[in-house]
């Protein structure tokens, strides 16, 4: 009888209550109106957003998050709280905060007060790069014109206080302390991508990355560009490259490379008087790794050593792993040895020991990606000097690399002179290689001065070096940088100073010799025309633009000029001893009559990879190419598991 009771009291309750109002209904009858609630200021209680020097929020905000909950689990809050580690601490705190007045807006007597435009183009401004870098497109929150107002609008700076607390920082730092700042550690491969891009995007109008290939595990050969009009070859411009980690086990050059790409960068923008000569007067290409994949192995190899008790035993697995590529193939081995051809051929009066041609039978070996990537490259580049970084020693050498007759026999180039003396600009630059102490590392070579022909020291087959000589108009060198071919990394800052001022002097020999145009009558450039010293049986060939460069020692020096089709021109030139620059020597040529013995090893010579085994590779269906294009950076993954959603705008291409 109670329960029924109350029941019923209950039921009269409701029945008093008058009804919710309908839309359309509120003239019908009593209803009761809804009232909305007017949002109200509330603490900020966002971790990462807890240093704006307001206190006060509001839900929802203009990007549509109605709680804290649902703000905490946005995209957006999700990359402002990993963004100092994603651009490697680079506008931090300044990106953060800039989205945090976004995501928390200002709110002040239940009114938000929006930040202002300026402060976000400044930022925006300045680290629009750094997002470049890591392939992440700007953050659509941080647009300037859509979530940001003037100030005629009243508006405030998201990053007041922090540029007086930034001033002050810089004030006190001394004036003779550099500013470059370079973390001298080891990268993994995903980092030196990351760091030589966001470098080429930090000096733009100096600076560019590209791929030349692709290793066996489809890694890219990356290659970071400086000049003064990145990306195109400037007439009389000279060409230079450094090459490293073609052992994936000798790290140090690796490093070496990454480090002297963000020395240029910052080194430029700091007004460096020297850098900036050196990048506006002179194309370089600089390739960190050319075995991306055996770096891996080795670094995995040392790193798994290093959670274990030193091993005298288990050390020459960390000197041996990850040195060839993933298919077991040692990249210094695998050029075409053309010296070979040139050692058979010295009986023969007109011996050639330039621009020989790729034996029709190297094609049918096992060729590298990484080989066939680089061929393909120092061909298509006038590159002038070279040096490839390796580790295991401490010396300089040079061509050639292969004995004549036996093993450790001194074998001479024609510019045998010249290649010295370009060793001797890198060991008398180093810190301590040309030192006469024979207890140290590379004492054997201390009375050489720090530097050796490779084929005196021990003979390979199919090396860089030589290629690039016989091949190309390239003279490169061999630098082995010390002993640890994997060196500990508190060894790497000291590694980069006794290596800094040789990598910059190295670079600036290649403004020696001559340099100069062979044109036509009618002032057209001649491309491919061949350059001829006297005494030395090693010619040059022109560039696409008629333009070529030949390091030559003091002296005096007869010169020709050729090409089909035209006469010779022949000139004397002299050298003085103390030349700050390449001499300037230009050739007119004459038209005649076509001769009829013409070489016909020019042709053979413009074959590359003849039978197309390898341009296969190359071709691949548009189905595999239009997926390659919608391939996803390597951090989109992180996003992707901690978010319910897909966020496409933080993808470039999006």
């Amino acid at each position: 009888m109670k329960a029924v009771l109350t029941l019923s009291v209950f039921v009269t309750l409701v029945r008093c209550v008058p009804p919710r109002c309908e839309p359309g209904n509120y003239f019908q009858g009593p209803c009761k109106v809804p009232v909305e609630e007017k949002p109200k200021c509330t603490d900020i209680v966002l971790g990462y957003c807890d240093d704006m020097f307001y206190t006060k929020t509001i839900f929802p905000n203009i990007l549509g998050h109605k709680t804290r909950d649902e703000a905490e689990l946005s995209t957006e809050y999700l990359l402002l709280s990993v963004i100092h580690s994603l651009l490697n601490g680079e506008c931090s705190p300044d990106i953060r905060m800039l989205g945090c007045s976004v995501l928390a807006l200002r709110c002040e007597k239940g009114k938000i007060i929006k930040p202002c435009r300026s402060s976000c183009e400044l930022v925006q401004k300045s680290c629009a790069h750094a997002f470049e870098g890591i392939d992440m497109a700007w953050p659509y929150f941080l647009d300037c014109d859509r979530f940001f107002v003037s100030e005629e609008e009243g508006c405030y700076d998201p990053l007041e206080g922090l540029r007086e607390k930034q001033e002050m920082a810089m004030a006190s730092v001394p004036p003779e302390e550099p500013l470059t700042t370079i973390k001298f550690t080891y990268h993994s491969n995903t980092q030196m991508f990351n760091i030589l891009k966001k470098t080429a995007a930090h000096c733009a109008h100096i600076s560019r990355t590209y791929s030349i290939g692709k290793s066996v595990e489809g890694k890219d050969l990356l290659v970071i560009e400086f000049s003064s009009n990145p990306g195109e070859h400037e007439l009389l411009e000279p060409e230079v490259r450094y090459i490293g980690n073609i052992h994936g086990n000798e790290a140090m050059g690796r490093e070496l490379l990454i480090y002297l790409a963000q020395y240029l960068c910052s080194e430029y923008l700091l007004g460096n008087s020297r850098i900036q000569t050196l990048i506006n007067t002179t194309r370089i290409h600089i390739l960190p790794s050319m075995n991306p994949d055996g770096y891996e192995l080795a670094s995995a190899e040392v790193q798994s050593g290093s959670d274990s008790d030193y091993d005298e035993v288990a050390r020459p697995r960390v000197d041996f792993i990850g040195r060839t590529n993933a298919h077991n193939i040692d990249l210094n081995r695998n050029f075409p040895d053309l010296t070979s051809i040139v050692h058979n051929r010295l009986r023969y009066k007109q011996h050639r020991t330039d621009h020989i041609p790729i034996p029709n039978s190297y094609w049918f070996g096992k060729i590298a990606p990484e080989t066939y990537a680089v061929m393909k490259w120092i061909r298509s580049i006038p590159f002038v000097i070279s040096a490839n970084l390796h580790g295991g020693d401490l010396v300089v050498s040079y061509p050639y690399d292969l004995s004549k007759l036996e093993n450790n026999m001194f074998s001479p180039t024609p510019d045998e002179q010249v290649f010295k003396k370009l060793a001797r600009t890198y060991a008398d630059a180093h810190a301590i290689m040309s030192h006469k102490d024979t207890g140290r590392c590379g004492g054997m070579f201390a009375d050489k001065g720090g530097v050796v022909n490779g084929a005196e020291w021990y003979s390979i087959a199919g090396g860089m070096s030589d290629f690039s000589y016989l091949h190309t108009n390239c003279f490169e060198i061999t630098v082995e940088l010390g002993c640890d071919k994997f060196p500990a990394e508190e060894d790497l800052y000291t590694g980069w100073q006794e290596n800094k001022e040789a990598l910059l002097s190295f670079m600036e020999a290649v403004h020696q010799g001559i340099k100069g145009i062979v044109k036509d009558e009618d002032g057209n450039r001649i491309k491919g025309a061949t350059v001829s010293v006297k005494g030395i049986r090693h010619d040059i060939k022109t560039a696409e633009n008629g333009d070529y460069w030949r390091l030559l020692m003091p002296g005096i020096h007869i010169l020709t000029a050729s090409a089909p089709g035209y006469s010779r021109a022949m000139k004397r030139v002299h050298l003085p001893a103390h030349m700050q620059k390449a001499g300037r020597v230009d050739f007119v040529l004459k038209r005649a009559p076509l001769e009829s013995d013409i070489d016909t090893s020019v042709d053979a010579y413009e074959r590359f990879d003849p039978f197309n085994q390898f341009a296969q590779d190359q071709i691949r269906d548009p189905v595999q190419t239009e997926e390659e294009r919608q391939e996803k950076p390597w951090w989109w993954s992180y996003f992707t598991r901690s978010s319910y959603q897909s966020p496409t705008w933080l993808l470039r291409s999006h």
